[in-house]
């Protein structure tokens, strides 16, 4: 009877070790497929946040560049209403005579305000034996020219000025045929 007894429970051991081996590895499975979504979203989340990261990144350097440009829209605004001043003071100063001493104020007047405009990236642009370029340069004439090769500059009437690679203002130039 023992022998019985001992079979008898042994078997039910064997089956209660089996009911619980399948429960463990039915929570195992359970827990591992929950480890793998739990993973996937980790990955998916972690995609999303570096595309959001990304696109904000883009968002600042949009942000910057459109800055940029407007501020050096409006420095070459300002620029142009000065500029005419400058005009004057040159003209003023090629038309004096040599024993003028308010001529020598007028002078440094004009130098200051030309040093203002290159310490804020104004360059007057070097017409006067180069090259004719339409980008830089408005022809006011073509004329006839022994000295100067044709489709070069022959005088500047008016200087013109760059900010950078935008040109605030074009010089007017004497071309030579």
């Amino acid at each position: 009877m023992t022998k019985k007894k001992d079979e008898q429970e042994e078997k039910i051991e064997d089956e209660i070790k089996a009911e619980v081996t399948d429960q463990v590895d039915a929570e195992k499975e359970a827990l591992i497929n929950q480890l793998k979504e739990a993973e996937e979203k980790i990955v998916e989340y972690k995609d999303g946040w570096a595309r959001s990261q990304a696109e904000f990144q883009n968002y600042k350097k949009r942000i910057e560049r459109d800055n940029d440009l407007m501020r050096s829209s409006m420095k070459g605004d300002i620029v142009k209403k000065i500029l005419p001043v400058l005009d004057d003071l040159e003209r003023a100063l090629q038309n004096r005579s040599a024993d003028d001493a308010w001529a020598d104020g007028i002078e440094l007047i004009a130098r200051k305000m030309q040093t203002i405009l290159e310490n804020d990236g104004v360059i007057r642009i070097e017409a006067k034996g180069a090259a004719f370029d339409p980008n830089f340069h408005e022809a006011i004439s073509h004329e006839p020219s022994d000295d100067v090769e044709s489709g070069y500059v022959i005088d500047v009437v008016q200087n013109g000025y760059v900010i950078g690679e935008r040109v605030i203002r074009p010089a007017l130039v004497r071309v030579a045929q």
